[in-house]
């Protein structure tokens, strides 16, 4: 069984096509999806999808690149939505470093108390970490919560080993499918193998024989593949090791 730990089958992209995308995803044998929100206002589209969808789980949380957006009534939404919902996890959220002109400090004061509702409700996280990672695992040492992902995971194995330490698996995506991502690829062969999930983060990140179009859960088998080529393993090992360390960070799949 093929997981996909970060899709977001909500997204507008997919508005024309959702029924035809999932039917795919599962002929391709991915049959778990986590769909992560990423604003208050999309909560209920995520709710449709995964009560549409077989295989289809959520995940409820304000993504650093909409907290410009949002007011600070939404994180008392999100606690709302955690407490009736039952999701599998809170995220997608953390920190984002690379787009300009944002708001740093409310960043992560969403983040922070966002860490708390994990805390409070026993979640794992979907996190953000681009160009940030330090400073995310530097909010998960001070506020613990059951671990999570650290989604489209592109630091250093340095910092990768700080993140397992702290019970997160690293997320494994389209970026490892690009010849010249050489750091991206050596940590994808290198690291423990338990600690690595896939992920399409469909419509986006899409692998390099998209050729920048739009991705979809379907991919997700080639990409294990090139996962499987990268450690010298048969498809099938890569796909049930990962999907069982998916299972065990994300209980709730």
């Amino acid at each position: 069984m093929l997981i996909d730990s970060h899709c977001h089958l909500d997204a507008a992209e997919f508005d024309a096509d959702r029924d035809a995308v999932h039917v795919a995803a599962l002929s391709a044998g991915v049959e778990r999806i986590v769909v992560p929100s990423v604003a208050v206002d999309g909560f209920k589209g995520v709710k449709t999808s995964v009560a549409r969808y077989p295989g289809c789980v959520a995940a409820y949380g304000i993504h650093p690149l909409y907290v410009m957006l949002a007011q600070e009534a939404d994180l008392a939404v999100l606690r709302d939505w955690l407490a009736k919902e039952k999701p599998v996890a809170v995220g997608e959220i953390g920190l984002d470093f690379y787009v300009p002109d944002l708001d740093l400090l409310r960043q992560e004061i969403f983040f922070v108390e966002q860490l708390k509702l994990a805390r409070e409700f026993n979640l794992p996280v979907l996190l953000h970490v681009r160009r940030s990672v330090d400073a995310v695992l530097k909010q998960l040492r001070r506020i613990k919560v059951p671990g999570g992902i650290a989604h489209a995971f592109n630091g250093s194995r340095q910092q990768a080993d700080e993140f397992i330490k702290l019970g997160f698996k690293l997320g494994f995506g389209g970026a490892m499918t690009y010849p010249g991502s050489t750091r991206i690829r050596q940590l994808a062969a290198t690291l423990p193998l338990e600690s690595i999930v896939l992920e399409t983060d469909a419509p986006d990140m899409p692998p390099v024989w998209l050729n920048r179009r739009r991705n979809a859960p379907a991919e997700l088998p080639r990409i294990a593949q090139v996962l499987a080529e990268l450690r010298g393993l048969d498809v099938a090992t890569v796909i049930a090791e990962t999907s069982q360390n998916a299972g065990q960070v994300l209980p709730g799949i």
